[in-house]
């Protein structure tokens, strides 16, 4: 390598003059670690990034768990756009078993997801992850538990108008059946669906309307909603 490396001729007519002083990498936080990186397979954490494609279509909330360099585990979320759901299928075969500087450097079929993983690499280069302090890190599987049971990602759908106000369609507790409403025509509540748990109960061979009922429930003050409405129809 270093025979390689061609000087102007202005450098190669210089004197050599040592330097006193080289600079160290500054620690950072590892998993309960103080660490001075310098080599790729030193890199170790669990961390999440965020991109978006061009257009903005769409976005990826990428999640790995990399243990000494390599990543040990991928949770690849999407939203707005259904190219990207492939594209996250994709993403999820040629992550695992790379190291962060591979997978930075690999086409992950979508922008959103390769941006993410840029921003990601940052997060976990500079020592910004989320087991930053965490005595050994997290095991091999973590991801999921953004999931919650079920293992749904935390959705939230709200759409709304000038002319016609809010309809809540999804939130973090589930598909979003009915709004409760005041005299006012405010929303003071919902009813919902957890439909990761109704999902597995149906799985399980419990019967629809039984597990649609099991698992349905209500937030906020939606037993006093003077009116009823359907978000998807009313």
């Amino acid at each position: 390598m270093l025979d390689r490396i061609q000087l102007t001729h202005e450098v190669e007519e210089m004197c050599c003059v040592k330097r006193g002083v080289k600079g160290e990498p500054a620690p950072i936080p590892q998993e309960g670690e103080w660490t001075k990186v310098k080599k790729i397979e030193e890199i170790s954490g669990l961390t999440h990034g965020c991109g978006c494609c061009a257009p903005q279509q769409g976005t990826c909330k990428l999640t790995l768990n990399v243990k000494d360099g390599i990543i040990q585990e991928a949770l690849v979320e999407t939203l707005g756009c259904s190219g990207m759901t492939h594209s996250a299928a994709m993403a999820a075969e040629i992550l695992p078993g790379k190291t962060i500087l591979e997978a930075l450097n690999t086409d992950l079929v979508c922008d959103a997801i390769n941006v993410a993983m840029r921003e990601l690499f940052l997060q976990i280069v500079y020592g910004r992850t989320q087991t930053a302090f965490s005595e050994g890190g997290l095991p091999v599987g973590a991801g999921l538990e953004d999931l919650g049971k079920g293992l749904r990602s935390q959705v939230g759908t709200i759409f709304s108008t000038k002319q016609k106000g809010p309809r809540y369609l999804e939130v973090a507790e589930g598909y979003v059946l009915e709004l409760g409403l005041d005299k006012n025509d405010e929303i003071i509540g919902y009813k919902f669906v957890h439909l990761g748990k109704f999902m597995d109960a149906v799985k399980k061979g419990v019967d629809p309307k039984e597990a649609l009922e099991k698992f349905t429930s209500t937030y906020g003050r939606f037993d006093e909603a003077v009116k009823k409405i359907d978000p998807r129809v009313e």
